[in-house]
């Protein structure tokens, strides 16, 4: 059998299995890769039981929250779904004293687990950005005292501490191979990418392709951040193929980190999305490319890829955002990330038929009479596909040997 010959039947059996998966019904159970941001800057929004409900129609068992509300901490216990809790900002600057630290775990983090199942801390977010870089010298302090409070308190074996970034720490990113930190935060970048190879814990990176589209909509296609089929870019150094402008955002971090002689840091996605609304000048915000955009990356996690720097290791994702959340401040894009609206009803088409919807005054969610309806339809005709699949294996088999 030629390469050639080889790489074609593996296609064809990398289609089928997926299309095994989808009509099996069971494909988003399947992902574990997959999870969502909660956040809660609404004053309309569903209590947390009802959000451990829309979470499990999802098949979704990973959610992170930006803060360590109890009343979510609780509702949470003994649901099996993952949380990842988030430490302020603002809280930063008290946590440079150990104790104060061991305080902290103690009153926020162990009264709930092991019920809860909190599998990481997240110090600080974006802790430097394009305007400000004051918070930046808080992090590792914070840190390294958390972890020290949750070793002590023997809760290290089962939560990982690390602290998610901006692609802003950026020098460079295109093409990936060229990607560096910037000099500004290289010193605080090798003592972070230090202490997660000693945690064994991985680097978070916020990656939005959207806010690289809108600010130059004339030079890069719409194709490639919304994981359409495109040409595409080879990187010059490595001849690594992106098709789409998230891999190639993680692997730039991947090689910035390598640069510094972290070759093996894991790099995962804290934060990715699309807003289905924007303001005039918001290019690219609509309902449209939001749903081409999370459809799209949830095709892939299903599919169990990872970026061309490391195909073997499927990549780890949270979709931002679980809800609309009409609080936020700044553009309108801000206020419309969420897959769903606040009644839990989606805020666009995704196309998946697991999706569920509900109204404001019901007391769970459940799937509406046409939910149901697109699920036979899709079921059939994943039914047919598949059919038509197993019946052209043969055939194509004969042509290949």
């Amino acid at each position: 059998m030629t390469t050639t010959t080889f790489t074609r039947l593996s296609n064809l059996v990398n289609v089928f299995l997926l299309l095994s998966l989808v009509f099996s019904g069971n494909i988003l159970q399947r992902v574990t890769s997959l999870g969502i941001n909660y956040g809660q800057v609404g004053n309309n929004l569903p209590s947390p039981d009802k959000v451990i409900n829309l979470l499990r129609s999802l098949r979704i068992t990973k959610t992170r929250i930006y803060d360590t509300n109890p009343q979510i901490l609780t509702a949470f216990a003994n649901s099996n779904i993952e949380i990842i809790v988030t430490i302020e900002n603002q809280v930063l600057t008290l946590l440079q004293d150990p104790q104060q630290a061991l305080q902290w775990v103690d009153s926020h983090i162990k009264p709930y687990v092991p019920a809860t199942r909190i599998t990481g801390i997240m110090v600080g977010n974006e802790l430097f950005t394009h305007d400000d870089s004051s918070l930046i010298g808080y992090m590792m302090p914070a840190m390294i005292n958390i972890h020290k409070a949750l070793v002590q308190l023997g809760l290290d074996r089962y939560i990982q501490v690390s602290s998610p970034s901006s692609v802003a720490v950026l020098a460079e990113s295109y093409p990936p191979s060229a990607g560096s930190f910037k000099p500004e935060v290289a010193s605080v970048m090798q003592q972070l990418l230090d202490f997660l190879e000693a945690t064994k814990s991985p680097f978070w990176i916020n990656a939005y392709p959207y806010f690289a589209y809108k600010d130059s909509p004339d030079k890069i296609p719409i194709d490639y951040v919304l994981f359409n089929r495109n040409i595409g870019m080879t990187d010059p150094n490595t001849k690594f193929h992106y098709d789409n402008m998230m891999y190639a955002q993680v692997d730039a971090v991947a090689f910035a980190a390598a640069k510094l002689g972290y070759r093996n840091i894991e790099v995962r996605v804290a934060e990715t999305g699309w807003p289905s609304k924007g303001d005039a000048g918001e290019i690219g915000a609509s309902p449209l490319n939001a749903a081409t955009y999370n459809r799209n990356l949830m095709m892939r996690q299903f599919a169990g890829e990872g970026t061309p720097a490391r195909r073997n290791a499927r990549l780890d994702v949270y979709i931002f955002a679980l809800f609309n959340e009409d609080m936020k401040p700044g553009p309108t894009s801000e206020q419309n990330y969420g897959i769903f609206r606040p009644d839990g009803s989606l805020a666009y088409n995704l196309g998946f038929s697991t999706m569920s919807t509900t109204t404001a005054n019901s007391e769970s969610f459940t799937y509406s009479s046409s939910a149901t309806k697109a699920m036979k339809k899709a079921k059939s005709s994943m039914e047919y596909w598949t059919i038509l699949v197993l019946a052209i294996i043969p055939l194509v088999m004969s042509r290949l040997f």
